[in-house]
């Protein structure tokens, strides 16, 4: 079995991505980020989850993003807002993350011989923030193969993004077909000390339409 490194954050995306890549015959490797986020809520999903799948490991980096703030995922200060549609990066977005995630990610991966990595991101419903993007991660690609050991002795590192063409309803169709349980998941950016979705925010919104679209019923406990 060839190795893999996931970026599991506990998430709806981040869990069908490590379904599909257990089913392609992965050994995954599920690495997530305690980055000083709004709520430990998705930490705790992430475990649970790498504990149904029966990974071989799983590690939570400690990364404090709050020392650097700019997002109301990681500066207390700043309100996360209310879904709203618009073409403008939210406040939400968090400088560089998807940069640094998938960068401890590949420091992981040269270090456990995995040459495949893979990341949830999608360019379709989302709330239009830059490190989704299809372009984004080919230029990672090409760095990670330029700045490796592995990629300066003739190896390829992989990124793959399985959802990033897919709707979250298509997502979420794949995910069921895996056999993905959705009540283990956290979407919710401001969780509550109860493990209550607040069912306003952006990526509420985008999950609760998306089971709505995959006529799924959505097992999300909302305030």
């Amino acid at each position: 079995m060839k190795k893999a490194v996931i970026l599991l954050s506990g998430g709806l995306d981040s869990t069908t991505c490590l379904a599909l890549a257990i089913e392609q015959g992965y050994d995954c490797h599920a690495l997530s980020f305690d980055y000083a986020q709004r709520h430990r809520g998705e930490l705790q999903a992430a475990k649970q989850i790498a504990q149904f799948f029966s990974l071989n490991e799983h590690r939570i980096v400690q990364l404090d993003l709050s020392a650097i703030g700019g997002s109301a995922l990681t500066d207390l200060s700043l309100e996360v807002p209310d879904y709203q549609q618009s073409d403008a990066i939210p406040i939400t977005y968090v400088p560089a993350r998807n940069t640094l995630f998938l960068s401890y990610a590949l420091a992981y991966a040269e270090v456990i011989g995995a040459y495949d990595i893979f990341i949830g991101v999608s360019s379709i419903d989302y709330s239009n923030y830059p490190d989704c993007r299809p372009e984004f991660i080919e230029a990672f690609t090409k760095m990670a193969n330029l700045g490796t050991k592995f990629g300066a002795e003739g190896g390829h590192f992989l990124i793959h993004t399985p959802l990033i063409h897919l709707s979250k309803a298509e997502t979420i169709q794949q995910g069921v077909a895996c056999g993905v349980d959705y009540a283990m998941t956290v979407s919710c950016y401001q969780l509550t000390a109860e493990g209550k979705a607040c069912g306003v925010c952006d990526s509420c919104e985008f999950r609760k339409k998306g089971f709505v679209e995959a006529n799924v019923p959505d097992p999300t406990v909302y305030v």
